[in-house]
């Protein structure tokens, strides 16, 4: 058994995927690492794998992403054995080691960065039996999805400071006096007073954002049926593909909202399905709201993608891309704290 660094509880490893980041900013020797985003290998033994252990990691990290229109694993996800945990797969970039020990003293987990190449994640949980092992993955399997995903989420964010387009993001800065970083590739579709619409488009999908601002009124500006009519005021200058035809959102299933706090800034989330008013089009949306007190405007991203061909990259990975925009908006007033009231 490989000899682990270091030992943490799970608070402390999801707060040093950000300390881990820092590693993107030095220079370094190391290989690329390998592997498609939200791949994941996991390393562990034939008996656990086909026993309870497997039984419980495949119900934590294949289980379905929600509102997509189809079914997706929230990671791909691929076990080697011990042995086999050499060359390119050693070098992938997310990797959970399962170690079961008698001589472990009680179930924990450990986290590495940058072993053989950058970036990358190493995880590795150990517990002295199969029973202790299921059980600490069921008591963390937030924590175990979270680390991984924040891995990812800051990865794109490194690299979409890196490449972005900075005649979009000078549009939303002058519209809105918001910073924002927008990836290379998108173009601007619309621009209006309080409006701005970005999209980026594939051979067979298309994933795009829009922002807009209108005055706050409120703690009922924020109730999920206030945002769900903001969205189809705003949503309904993006056209279909037919005369008269623009999007909406889907009155089939009712969208979910979740209030929370990101550095301290309260906001309000928006997460289901758009579709096309006069035509058959239709996919997932997330959208984010909170309130810039400077000028008492509510602030809006909403985020949508199309990927009708199930046989092309994941909505999953489309729709978590647009996902991590809202981690690089910043307002000019970072001490300011929404309160929504």
């Amino acid at each position: 058994m490989r000899k682990i660094l270091f030992r943490i509880t799970f608070i402390a490893l999801i707060a040093a995927v950000t300390v881990g980041c820092d590693a993107f900013k030095t220079l370094s020797k190391k290989k690329s690492s390998q592997g498609k985003p939200y791949e994941l290998i996991v390393v562990c033994d034939q008996p656990e794998w086909t026993g309870a252990v497997g039984d419980s990691l495949r119900t934590v990290l294949t289980a379905p992403v929600p509102y997509l229109n189809q079914d997706e694993p929230l990671f791909d996800v691929y076990r080697v054995l011990e042995r086999g945990f050499t060359g390119m797969i050693a070098d992938h970039r997310n990797v959970l080691k399962v170690v079961v020990d008698p001589q472990v003293p009680k179930a924990e987990a450990a986290v590495q960065y940058d072993v053989t190449a950058e970036p990358q994640i190493i995880v590795t949980l150990q517990a002295p039996s199969d029973s202790a092992m299921v059980a600490y993955v069921s008591e963390n399997r937030d924590q175990i999805v979270h680390v991984f995903e924040q891995a990812e989420r800051d990865r794109a964010i490194k690299a979409n400071s890196t490449y972005n387009n900075t005649g979009i993001e000078a549009a939303i800065r002058k519209e809105f006096g918001v910073d924002m970083k927008v990836p290379q590739g998108y173009v601007l579709a619309n621009q209006q007073p309080d409006f701005l619409w970005a999209r980026f488009e594939y051979p067979t999908a298309s994933q795009g954002f829009f922002i807009y601002s209108y005055p706050y009124e409120g703690a009922e500006s924020l109730t999920p049926e206030a945002l769900v009519a903001a969205r189809n005021k705003y949503a309904a200058r993006i056209p279909g593909p037919s005369d008269g035809s623009y999007m909406i959102t889907s009155e089939a299933f009712a969208p979910g909202y979740r209030a929370f706090r990101l550095e301290g800034r309260l906001w309000c989330e928006l997460r289901g399905f758009w579709d096309v008013h006069g035509d058959f089009m239709g996919g997932p949306f997330v959208s984010y709201t909170t309130v810039d007190t400077r000028t008492n405007r509510v602030f809006t991203l909403d985020c949508y993608v199309y990927a009708p061909d199930l046989n092309k990259p994941r909505k999953r990975n489309y729709l978590r891309g647009l996902e991590h925009l809202l981690y690089t908006v910043t307002f000019p007033d970072t001490n300011d704290n929404t309160s929504g009231k």
